[in-house]
């Protein structure tokens, strides 16, 4: 999700999973802040949150749900804000945001930096989508299932991510704003046990913005 703090005009922005919050402090009392819940941009995600103070709390928890908090009062219960006005609002703020990243996920045989069949198929998909970003900044994280050491499991998924990463700059992709790393078997997709083989593990995540 995306998480905005804006004071009528835009103080800072950061990220975190599956919604769009935004604060508005509102002139008219020193101190008041509006919160709302916005959907992501598939109109499905919108997560929740809860507007809390010394005073009280508030919980979001439907989309465009919004509550309005005072220094000394508790949170006003959640209201629903209309489509009109949360562009009234925000719309300024949220034309101004960066496009959320894009998020692809590549599969690998078994003990191998060699793609699946499915995968190497969504290759020119991943490709034409990448270039379509003006100055990407990729990031590529290659994975493990957790068969084997931990060291080994480093390495292959280093190799993993580097197999990725040669074959994005094979297609014409800025090598310096790729940047690869590997978390080996410590960030399974599927939660196993040791010694486990899991073909949803064996994995590298692209990530793009």
């Amino acid at each position: 999700m995306r998480w905005l703090v804006l004071p009528v005009v835009l103080v800072s922005a950061g990220l975190v999973s599956s919604c769009a919050m935004l604060r508005l402090e509102i002139p008219e009392r020193p101190g008041q802040t509006l919160t709302v819940l916005l959907p992501d941009d598939d109109g499905d995600s919108f997560g929740e949150a809860t507007v809390s103070n010394a005073s009280g709390s508030t919980d979001l928890t439907t989309p465009r749900a919004a509550a309005v908090a005072s220094m000394g009062e508790a949170p006003s219960p959640a209201m629903r804000l209309s489509d009109s006005d949360v562009r009234r609002i925000f719309g300024d703020a949220l034309a101004a945001l960066p496009p959320a990243p894009q998020r692809f996920t590549l599969f690998f045989r078994f003990d191998s930096d060699a793609l699946t069949d499915d995968s190497r198929s969504q290759v020119p998909e991943i490709l034409g989508a990448l270039k379509a970003h003006p100055v990407p900044e990729l990031l590529i994280v290659g994975h493990t299932d957790t068969p084997g050491t931990r060291a080994a499991n480093f390495d292959l998924g280093r190799k993993r991510a580097e197999m990725v990463r040669g074959l994005l700059i094979d297609a014409g992709l800025d090598m310096s704003a790729i940047r690869v790393i590997s978390h080996g078997e410590s960030d399974l997709l599927v939660p196993t046990a040791d010694e486990t083989f899991e073909p949803q593990n064996r994995r590298v995540d692209i990530s793009v913005r």
